[in-house]
């Protein structure tokens, strides 16, 4: 029996997922969104692409529920998307109230499948679906460590004109201005790159990392990054569904790990079948933690907002 995917908002995150999962044919994909007509459309255009790709993944497009029941994942991209000059934080309020509508139906009908949540602000949208959902922790994702550690791996593999394939980057904390790029264990062909990149370049390909969003927005003006995101979510997606025990950086609700608790924060963690399987903890300089605690105090802000 094939493994099901559905993907809550058919805008560009949710969409464009949609193709990275069918044509890698990881799972069948249900692609779900108030709007009428658009899921629909879209994962019917994607369902006659699939011929072409020789991939036998199902897709659909619907906007009742119902039609997500069982699946094994689902991965949340509902929400307003960041428009210029507009903060991650600035979509809060609004983005709580879509998610609280989307985690109530999700459960109803998939009651044991692992959330991964995309929606900005990511890490307190993510703590909202483990409050909202009362799922164990391992089942509750955030997706923005990959992301931002593929923006930082991207730059290095340029600024040093070296494959990507050689490249591993880690971004920990918030997915947001705080995030925390860590140059100490970001290796080309196991080199670390504070060997290979002066620190002055280097800070600025952090900040760059940092920004990377915010630049992206820049250039759209009416939208945000999505091609990064989706493939993001759809590398989480598949080490779970192959149980790959694959360790990426995810935002993970903390119990004490890296002196943090009660909190959703990024740090490396192993993927497999059960969602998340360990959380891997690394030393940190003291410069390090005191940037991760500045990170998990900002996601602490948000989280009070909302009261979760």
């Amino acid at each position: 029996m094939r493994k099901k995917v559905s993907i809550v908002g058919s805008g560009n995150v949710g969409a464009t997922a949609a193709h990275w999962i069918a044509s890698k044919e990881l799972a069948d994909v249900v692609l779900i969104d108030i709007i009428e007509g658009v899921p629909q459309g879209k994962g019917l255009d994607l369902l006659e692409a699939m011929p072409i790709e020789k991939r036998d993944s199902y897709v659909i497009g619907t906007n009742d529920y119902a039609d997500t029941a069982n699946s094994d994942i689902v991965v949340i991209t509902a929400g307003i998307p960041r428009k210029p000059g507009m903060s991650r934080d600035d979509l809060l309020n609004t983005n709580y109230k879509i998610m609280a509508d989307v985690v109530s139906k999700v459960v109803k009908h998939s009651p044991n499948c692992i959330l991964i949540v995309v929606s900005n602000p990511l890490d307190a949208m993510a703590q909202a679906a483990y409050k909202l959902s009362k799922f164990p922790r391992e089942r509750v994702i955030g997706m923005a460590g990959v992301l931002d550690s593929a923006r930082f791996r991207a730059f290095i593999a340029d600024e040093l004109k070296v494959s990507v394939e050689n490249v591993t980057a880690f971004v920990l904390g918030g997915h947001g201005d705080t995030m925390v790029p860590l140059p100490r264990y970001s290796t080309v062909a196991g080199i670390p790159i504070t060997e290979l990149i002066a620190p002055d370049r280097l800070a600025q390909l952090v900040q760059r990392t940092r920004d990377g969003g915010a630049e992206i927005v820049k250039y759209l003006k009416t939208g945000s990054a999505y091609y990064a995101p989706s493939s993001a979510t759809t590398e989480m997606v598949e080490a779970i569904l192959k149980d790959k025990k694959k360790i990426l950086p995810c935002a993970a609700y903390l119990e004490g790990e890296y002196g943090i608790k009660g909190l959703y924060v990024g740090v490396p963690v192993k993927l497999g079948s059960n969602g998340i399987e360990q959380i891997i903890q690394i030393k940190l300089t003291a410069e390090e933690q005191a940037a991760l605690n500045k990170s998990a105090d900002a996601v602490k802000e948000l989280v009070g907002v909302i009261g979760v």
